[in-house]
């Protein structure tokens, strides 16, 4: 019997399921993963946990705990179905505040340490401004791991890299969105997706030059776009694709191999070169801020929600 595509990129990508919805994580059986603002509102809107989340709410401070507090029983849930890493995201409203985002990723880790979980388990997703990517550095250095998301150009990747966090989480199919609408008639299929070619770009570099930062493909809009990244770290995959990949079958190609390190390692990236990069990228400076827009607009609906479960 042929082994279906999923089994097979579990066997050279570790492979992360990007929901936080249990009965998905429980079907696909994921090592990892991984939440944010829109996807803990989906969580929080199952008429299931009603009751749960109006009692985690009523026993907040106020609504920024109430908010904390919902993402981590949330997260406590998956923690107890995967092996692996639990990624949690700090408010997207703190995303050009490097010192409120540590003090409330110390807030979080705390939730989950009352509720019997290692920080050792858990990943800070903060997006990969130059403040997110401080606010990591900081942490790194604590011992507390970091996911540094609404990630899009070179230059994030790279002041990631020097910054020693954990993971980054490359987007992909959001670049090839900004393309598709700036290039309507060009043809973005297979190894021509600009989403694809940032991710391995950023896969042979860090490779290439011995960064132990986990690569991460993420925002998927097809199964052609994680194929073209069998063999990268980690991808972390929508339940809709995973069940695609579980259904099909067929020969899957490893496509992306780790280099032999060199021992030459790029010179760090000052935050002036780092913002005039970022000004020089005009998909990357938009998708990012669009992407922090959107998952506070997210985070808004879920703050007007646990206050009305707060109030009853």
């Amino acid at each position: 019997m042929a082994q279906d595509k999923l089994s097979q990129l579990k066997e050279m990508t570790t492979v992360v399921a990007d929901t936080g919805d249990l009965e998905a994580i429980r079907r696909f059986a994921p090592t990892d993963a991984t939440t944010n603002p829109s996807l803990i509102l989906q969580a929080a809107q199952d008429p299931s946990r009603r009751e749960r989340l109006t009692e985690v709410a009523r026993k907040a401070t106020d609504i920024d705990d109430a908010v904390d507090a919902v993402a981590v029983d949330i997260g406590t849930e998956i923690a107890g179905l995967v092996p692996g890493y639990v990624s949690t995201e700090v408010s997207a409203r703190l995303s050009f505040d490097a010192d409120e985002t540590i003090r409330r990723a110390h807030r979080i880790i705390e939730r989950y340490a009352a509720n019997g979980i290692g920080q050792e388990r858990i990943l800070i997703k903060t997006a990969s401004t130059w403040e997110g990517i401080r606010a990591a550095e900081k942490l790194e250095r604590e011992g507390i791991r970091t996911n540094l998301t609404l990630l899009f150009s070179f230059a994030q990747a790279q002041a990631c890299a020097d910054a020693g966090v954990t993971l980054i989480s490359p987007f992909v199919g959001r670049i090839l969105d900004w393309h598709k609408a700036n290039q309507p008639d060009a043809d973005f299929s297979g190894d021509n997706d600009p989403g694809v070619k940032s991710v391995k770009a950023i896969y042979e570099h860090y490779k290439g030059h011995g960064y132990k930062t986990i690569v991460m493909g993420a925002s998927f809009r097809n199964t052609g776009e994680i194929e073209a990244l069998a063999g990268c770290d980690r991808l972390t995959i929508s339940p809709a694709l995973l069940g695609e990949l579980a259904e099909s079958t067929g020969p899957l190609e490893r496509r992306l191999l780790a280099a032999d390190a060199e021992q030459n390692v790029p010179e760090v990236l000052t935050e002036s070169n780092f913002r005039w990069d970022m000004n020089e990228d005009a998909m990357a400076t938009e998708k990012m801020g669009e992407g922090i827009r959107k998952f506070m607009a997210d985070q808004r609906k879920l703050e007007t929600l646990l206050a009305e479960l707060r109030s009853h």
